[in-house]
Formats: C-alpha cells, sequence, structure tokens
C-alpha cells in the first residue's frame, strides 16, 4: 500500500505534492539548545511522510493513517488538538509570514514512534513544510524550514522546544552525527567514533513533551541565567560558577554546564571508550540533576551499560520516559538489542528495538 493510493482513498485525488522528514536520535546536548547551547544529533532511518493536495472546498482536511483520524477544519480554525495542531501550526508561521496557503488535503504516514523522544513532530512539521514549499513553490532554505517548525510547535502545540529538534530532522543524515551550535546556528557533521554504531531502544514508558515537566525545567533554566546574570546557561563554562544558586536551580543549571562541556569534548576525535563515558555521565546527570529520567529508564541503561559490546548509554529526549540510546562495537548493535531487550522485558516492562530497524519495510 503507497501513500499515493491511500491519499487517493481518503480525499478521491491524487496529490500534487509530497515531502519526508526524518525522526532524530540525541546522543549528547539533552536540554541544551533552548539554553543557546550545544548539540549532538543523528537522523535515524524512520520517516515521516506527508502527501499533500488542493481541498476542494474552503476547509483543510488532514489524515493521519497510524492514528486513523481524519480532522476537518475551517480555514481560519484556531488550532486544534494532536497532530492537527502541528500541521495548523505551519500553515499558520506561514501566513504570518505572508504567504497566502490554500485550503488543503493533507495526509500523513509515519515509522517514526511517537512518544518515544525520537522527534516525531519535529519530523511531521519539517515533512509538513517541505509538502508546501515543494506545492507552492515556497522560498524557503532547509534552516528556514526548522525555525518555521520550531515557531509552529511553541505557538501552535504549546510545547516551549529548543531548536535542536527541526533543524536535525531537516539537515541531519544517518550517517553523521550533527554538532549544532543552538545560538549561532553553526554546524557541521561529525563522525562517529571509530568501530561504532548507535543502538536506540524504546522503554515502553510514554510521555508528552507539553504534559510533562519539560516546560517547567526552561523556566528554571532561565530563572538561572537570570540569577547568573547571563544570557543563557551556555554563557557559564565552569560548573563552580552555579554553586552559588539556590535549590533546585542549582542542579538544573549544573546539569547545563556539565552536558555543554561533554558535547564539545565528545567532537574532539575522542575514542570510543570516552564518548561512552561521556554519555554515561551525561545520563547520572539527567537522573540526579536534571531529574528528568524515571525508574523504567534507568533500569534500561544500566542493563545496556553493563552488557559487553556497550560503550556507554543514556536516555535520549526531553525524558518521562520514552527512549534511550547506546553507542555499542560495530554490528553488535542487533544482538545486543535483543539480548538487553529480553531481560528489560522480563521484568514487566515493554520495550523495543527501534535503531537499527529490524523489519525495514515501512509499516502502512
Amino acid at each position: 500500500m503507497n501513500t499515493q493510493v491511500d491519499f487517493q482513498q481518503i480525499f478521491n485525488a491524487a496529490p500534487q505534492a509530497e515531502a519526508s522528514a526524518p525522526g532524530r536520535v540525541n546522543l549528547l546536548g539533552e536540554h541544551t539548545d533552548y539554553n543557546d547551547g550545544f548539540v549532538l544529533p543523528t537522523a535515524i532511518p524512520q520517516h515521516t511522510t506527508v502527501s499533500i493536495g488542493f481541498s476542494p472546498n474552503q476547509n483543510h482536511h488532514f489524515y493521519s493513517l497510524e492514528l486513523q483520524e481524519q480532522i476537518d477544519l475551517e480555514t481560519t480554525a484556531d488550532t486544534d488538538e494532536g497532530f492537527s495542531s502541528y500541521l495548523l501550526g505551519c500553515i499558520r508561521v506561514l501566513e504570518k509570514a505572508g504567504q497566502q496557503i490554500p485550503p488543503l488535503n493533507v495526509f500523513v504516514v509515519s515509522t517514526v514512534p511517537i512518544g518515544s523522544g525520537l522527534s516525531s513532530s519535529a519530523a511531521l512539521e519539517v515533512a509538513m513544510l517541505r509538502g508546501l514549499r515543494s506545492l507552492l513553490d515556497l522560498n524557503l532554505d532547509d534552516v528556514k524550514i526548522a525555525q518555521l517548525g520550531q515557531k509552529a510547535e511553541i505557538q501552535y502545540a504549546g510545547v516551549q522546544c529548543g531548536i535542536m529538534d527541526q533543524m536535525a530532522s531537516s539537515l541531519a543524515d544517518p550517517q553523521h552525527l550533527l554538532l549544532l551550535d543552538t545560538r549561532t546556528l553553526d554546524r557541521q557533521l561529525v563522525r562517529l567514533p571509530d568501530d561504532t554504531e548507535i543502538l536506540v531502544m524504546d522503554s515502553g514508558i510514554p510521555r508528552t513533551l507539553a504534559g510533562s515537566g519539560y516546560n517547567q525545567r526552561r523556566a528554571e533554566c532561565e530563572a538561572a541565567a537570570q540569577q547568573l546574570g547571563v544570557k543563557a546557561l551556555r554563557d557559564i563554562t565552569d560548573p563552580t560558577a552555579v554553586e552559588a544558586l539556590p535549590e533546585p536551580l542549582l542542579r538544573r543549571a549544573r546539569h547545563v554546564v556539565t552536558e555543554n562541556n561533554r558535547v564539545l569534548e565528545a567532537i574532539q576525535g575522542v575514542p570510543a571508550e570516552r564518548f561512552g563515558e561521556l554519555m554515561n555521565a551525561s545520563h547520572t546527570s539527567l537522573r540526579d540533576d536534571y531529574e528528568v529520567s524515571v525508574p523504567g529508564l534507568d533500569r534500561l541503561v544500566d542493563l545496556l551499560q553493563h552488557t559487553a559490546g556497550v560503550f556507554g548509554a543514556r536516555l535520549t529526549g526531553a525524558g518521562f520516559g520514552g527512549a534511550c540510546v547506546a553507542l555499542v562495537a560495530t554490528g553488535k548493535a542487533k544482538t545486543i538489542g535483543q539480548s538487553v531487550l529480553e531481560r528489560y522485558n522480563s521484568e514487566a516492562h515493554q520495550g523495543a528495538i527501534l535503531v537499527p530497524e529490524l523489519d525495514a519495510e515501512p509499516i502502512v
């Protein structure tokens, strides 16, 4: 079943444009992007694909294959909840920028897991904006698409996100790490340590960003920066400089400062063993200082960290559930993933291996 047939079945017409964007996994630099800091994500093989056509009436019509849900909205309607808020958000930010957006039919199919911390929302936003760029011949480069996607998520989905997810979805590829300075948007592609590959596992614990402590953590960081007299916590490089802050601001700021330092060390060509140590330290910091882990995530990370062939492991994404990422020896990811998964799920969890894909065919 291909997306064109699906679009045809839902809307009784062929799409005029189609675009895809990948999810992402972040190896280091968690919760640093909205602090103007440094991040180190990579794209994953799973993609979101958006097919777009012109609506025959004055309404937008959005359909999600995974949710088997259709949303019909007047073009002037307020943003809706769920997946349609991201699509309508992309339309609205373009309209605010002066673009005329006609009524649309939009069909969404995705293999990016929802609620696992792999940026399914950013993949949807970037795919939608790429589709609109193609359909309407818009003059948007890939950085602008990322920036518009971030605005859509903040203004219409209610998540005070940084720019990392959208930049990774718009600019990264699965063969490299994307070092991104989220203040300047300077970026470079970085190789993984020699003889390593990435394993991503879902903890089976879902989480939603807007309903979690994500926005609270961002507010705490802004308060810490204000008390330290800096524009953002990125401007602090010495962890001891935050020790005068009250709790919990001290620990929140210490995580951001040490996490930025871990990213900057990791890109210096460190060996796999050291890169793994940095990932392990990142998880400890996210668990203890930033307090965004949960017991299931901690257990999965612990199993990974104590498995032969794993250099390091940590939660990835905003936390409060979702996925873990591990750096492992080349050719070992599937074997290690299956071994750890068996042990993890024997303890009444419902985890899954996300990368590498065990079944390369999209489920549509």
